[in-house]
Parts: structure tokens; C-alpha cells; sequence
């Protein structure tokens, strides 16, 4: 770990003239922490930004919810709102990570995770995400756990957050501030494939801050579920995740939503996808449909074919449950 300076401001202005390229903001710390100790990521200099007034869950004026970037990802899954009318991204929170990281991870930080591929994570061979240019050697090596859909020739890395995968199915927006001013990004838009540029993550500028996440009112708790699977029941990430959420008027989907995890540099979704489901009625095969559907432009590796098969069977499942959820007594 190199030597960097400590730095703890006192409101967003204050942090965000502090950041620089050289610079990361901290909170929870249970990504980034790992990253130092290992000498992915080198900052010269640690924005401390727990101290700041973003640990609130305030609901707005159009019915959703403003979610600061500090509140941990404990206390926003057991939120009583969150359980209320969100029961998806409460799902998604507890299937992610440990007690102990859900205590510590923060929302914002939540977002800004990389990703878990082991190429990344060995400083002693080529990865284009850690160094541009210097080649891809997941893509010919041990691709178990990588991408199937949106790859590029420069990365097959994929997006470890479960979290991100219920938001982006809620279509969330990310509140941000830097020195031009505040902006919100659409959930859809913040994460980036990575093309040529595997290197950037999201749409962050170099001195954005997150802020918050806002949630818009939804229609489509109660019809909901998050489906995650992995090699054990344990901590583990996704080798494919869905989050499913329809609104049906009785069997008839009237709105659907579907956002897939493990699968792609960032959370998956297919908006025509989604609306060839409206009009339909619940059955195997309208679910089946979709799934294909959503995995035509699959194109596996070597190792992670499987993966096609595994996420066709989790949309159809993940469909299914959400269908049925909340009708039990």
C-alpha cells in the first residue's frame, strides 16, 4: 500500500474540492480497502466523506424515496419503506455480501464497486480494466465467472454487485455533485460497458461525488422477487442474478421489468424485452419468451457457457416467484 494523504471535510462542497484523479472518496471502505492492500488502486490522497449529512432515507414529494449515499446497505435493506415498497431491493441487499459488509457497505459505495474478476486482482499479469492496452487474459484463460453479454475484445469483466441489479430494474437515478454543479444520472446510463475504455466503470466524473439514489414511486411490489445464483449459499458472488417485477391485473402483465446480474460488465436489461411481456398472460411460455429473448446476443467464452442455460432457467424461475409473490397468506 502506498502512502497517501488523509483528508475528512465537513459538507459535499468541501469534499468535492478536495477530489482530484489521484484522489478516492471513502466510506465503509470494503471494496476500496481491499484494492489498496493490494495494489490495484494506488491514491495519493483519501477523502474521508463519513462525517457528511447523507445518511438519510427521506420519501419525496412524487411518492419514492431519496436515499443518502452513507446509509449502509443494513439499514437501508431493513428500512421499513424499503421492506414496504421495495420489497426487491431489500431481497437483493441481504443475498449480497456478509452481515459484517452489509454493516460497514455504504449505498453509494455500493454502486461504485469493481469488478471481482482474478485477473484483475493479480497485479503480476496483463489486465486492460488495470493497465489500457496491455491485453485481456480472461478471455482465453479461466472465464468461468465473466461476461456473456456486452464484452468486448478489451474486457469479458463482470459487475459484482446484487444491489445495482434491483436498481436497475427499479430504474433508480443517481444524484451526484462536483465542481460544475449537481447532476442526476438515470440507473440505466451510470454504469458503462467496456468497449475500448474497460478502465472506467461509470459515467463519474473525476471530482463527482454520489450524493444519493432516488427511487420513483412504484407499482410493482408486490409482484416482485431477486433470484441469485452462485456455487454456495454462503458469501458469494452472482454467477447469475435476475431481478424480476411485474404489475398484473389479474393474470394479465400489464408492466414488466427484468434486469439480469453476473452476466455482463454492468446490470442487463432489454427494455423490448420487458414490453413484449405487457398484454401477455402469466404462463411458462410468455416467461420463456423473454428469456430467450434477453439471451439471443449471448456469446460465451470457454469456460462460461453454462451460463446461457443457468440464466434462461433463473428468468423463467425469478418470473414465476415474482407472479406469485405476496399472494400467499
Amino acid at each position: 500500500m502506498n502512502p497517501f494523504q488523509y483528508s475528512k471535510p465537513v459538507n459535499v462542497q468541501e469534499a468535492v474540492r478536495l477530489s482530484s484523479a489521484a484522489s478516492r472518496f471513502i466510506a465503509g471502505g470494503t471494496n476500496l480497502l481491499d484494492l489498496m492492500k493490494e495494489n490495484i488502486s494506488r491514491p495519493d490522497h483519501l477523502i474521508d466523506i463519513t462525517g457528511l449529512a447523507l445518511h438519510d432515507i427521506q420519501e419525496t414529494a412524487d411518492g419514492g424515496l431519496r436515499i443518502g449515499a452513507l446509509v449502509s446497505n443494513a439499514d437501508l435493506a431493513w428500512h421499513p419503506l424499503i421492506e414496504q415498497r421495495y420489497p426487491l431491493l431489500s431481497q437483493a441487499i441481504l443475498a449480497g455480501a456478509s452481515p459484517q459488509l452489509r454493516n460497514m457497505a455504504s449505498t453509494g459505495g455500493n454502486l461504485l464497486q469493481r469488478t471481482r474478476c482474478y485477473y484483475f486482482y493479480d497485479a503480476t499479469v496483463p489486465c486492460n480494466k488495470r493497465e489500457p492496452g496491455s491485453g485481456c487474459p480472461a478471455r482465453s484463460g479461466l472465464n468461468r465467472i465473466h461476461a456473456i453479454l456486452g464484452a468486448s475484445e478489451q474486457c469479458v469483466a463482470t459487475h459484482p454487485s446484487d444491489m445495482c441489479v434491483a436498481l436497475a430494474a427499479l430504474e433508480a437515478r443517481v444524484h451526484v455533485e462536483g465542481r460544475a454543479g449537481a447532476r442526476v444520472i438515470e440507473f440505466a446510463d451510470f454504469h458503462r460497458l467496456p468497449g475500448n475504455a474497460p478502465q472506467r466503470d461509470n459515467q463519474l466524473a473525476d471530482d463527482e461525488l454520489i450524493t444519493a439514489i432516488e427511487l420513483p414511486a412504484d407499482s410493482l411490489a408486490r409482484h416482485s422477487h431477486y433470484l441469485k445464483i452462485r456455487d454456495r449459499a454462503s458469501y458469494a458472488f452472482a454467477l447469475v442474478s435476475v431481478a424480476a417485477a411485474l404489475e398484473l391485473d389479474g393474470e394479465l402483465i400489464i408492466d414488466a421489468r427484468l434486469a439480469l446480474g453476473g452476466v455482463a460488465h454492468k446490470p442487463w436489461r432489454d427494455r423490448a424485452v420487458e414490453a413484449a411481456l405487457i398484454g401477455q398472460a402469466v404462463s411458462r411460455e410468455a416467461f420463456s419468451n423473454a428469456a430467450d429473448a434477453l439471451l439471443q446476443d449471448a456469446e460465451p467464452l470457454e469456460h462460461n457457457g453454462f451460463k446461457i442455460k443457468l440464466a434462461r432457467r433463473a428468468i423463467i424461475r425469478a418470473l414465476s416467484d415474482a407472479a406469485v409473490a405476496g399472494e400467499q397468506p
